[in-house]
């Protein structure tokens, strides 16, 4: 059966598997064990993050778990559990619209709600993070229930446990969020800040719902739709480096972005590093760097895995050699 992702990868699996329900998948657990026992078992979400690089041998998980539900609520704050099927841009849309807030900066971030708790997904200054609470999960092997705090997930910079020790261990099934009632709108990086001064707003008088519209009308406008060209957004990590890097670099690159990171350390923009390496809109066969965004490759048309796996590597390899930096996939191989 042919496998969802959003690279538009032709990438096949024994069986394709979406279960609505907790019960649902211990039910589908129960009939792979039996029927595909020693198989691999892959749980994905929209394929939104995810590089085939070739057919998988084995079984495909997905969460079609729907709906959330109010846990706790105060006079600040609302706890809300969200199932993990939910695509998360609809659910930041919902919350917006509840007065719900923190969200609002991850808007029209391609996936679903589960996939946002494993991937830490983030953007202008807000991450996941941020605002998960807890999170649910049953394991693939057993089909026993474990609960993750926040504190529990080792998060960090697209990075979680779920990442990282327990990668195909447990299903995501629900994330637990606190969001606020009282709305304050983030605007650490300059070129929202620029966004919003262009509609003759500021912070006191911009809403959740102009600064969702304004995030939608930045992306669209960078970002290839990948319904209309295969991709998996922003394809590498923006690099975090020494602050004796970023001045060795900024003393030949007056203006490179960058900001500050954890533990003193700088943040680089890894699209701008793409783009002074000469690779914006440059194409190796079928997959190419995109014209305006040079952060995310794009499948022109026909390319498999492999050929989005060698652009990545050359482009690794030449800022390596460029600029003394290891460029991170964002994107997860399979």
């Amino acid at each position: 059966m042919r496998i969802e992702n959003t690279f538009g990868i032709a990438a096949e699996a024994r069986e394709v598997i979406t279960y609505d329900s907790e019960e649902a998948l211990l039910e589908a657990l129960i009939r792979i064990h039996n029927q595909y026992e020693g198989l691999p078992l892959l749980h994905i979400g929209q394929g939104s993050n995810l590089l085939f690089l070739s057919n998988f041998e084995g079984v495909v998980l997905k969460s079609n778990i729907k709906g959330f539900t109010t846990k706790e609520e105060t006079e600040d704050d609302v706890l809300v559990e969200v199932g993990s099927g939910e695509i998360c841009d609809d659910f930041i849309a919902q919350a917006i619209q509840n007065g719900w807030y923190g969200m609002e900066n991850l808007s029209l971030i391609p996936g679903q709600i589960g996939a946002a708790a494993v991937q830490n997904i983030g953007a202008y200054g807000v991450e996941a993070q941020d605002v998960i609470e807890e999170v649910k999960g049953i394991s693939l092997k057993d089909g026993s229930t474990r609960f993750w705090k926040q504190k529990d997930c080792q998060y960090g910079y697209r990075q979680s446990v779920f990442k990282s020790e327990l990668w195909g261990q447990y299903a995501i099934t629900r994330v637990t969020f606190r969001l606020k009632k009282h709305f304050e709108p983030k605007l650490q990086y300059g070129g929202l800040v620029k966004a919003v001064e262009e509609k003759g707003l500021t912070k006191d008088t911009l809403t959740a719902e102009q600064l969702r519209q304004i995030i939608i009308d930045i992306r669209r406008a960078k970002l290839p739709d990948p319904k209309e060209q295969g991709n998996a957004g922003s394809f590498f990590k923006n690099p975090v480096v020494s602050r004796e890097k970023a001045e060795q670099l900024l003393s030949e690159y007056p203006t490179m972005p960058h900001y500050p990171a954890d533990e003193g350390k700088v943040k680089l923009a890894a699209g701008w590093l793409i783009e002074q390496a000469g690779w914006k809109g440059k194409s190796l066969g079928p997959a190419a760097v995109h014209d305006r965004q040079a952060l995310v490759l794009v499948n022109k048309g026909g390319a498999s895995g492999s050929d989005i796996q060698r652009l990545c590597e050359a482009i690794q390899k030449d800022i390596n050699e460029r600029f003394g930096i290891k460029l991170e996939p964002e994107v997860n191989f399979i």
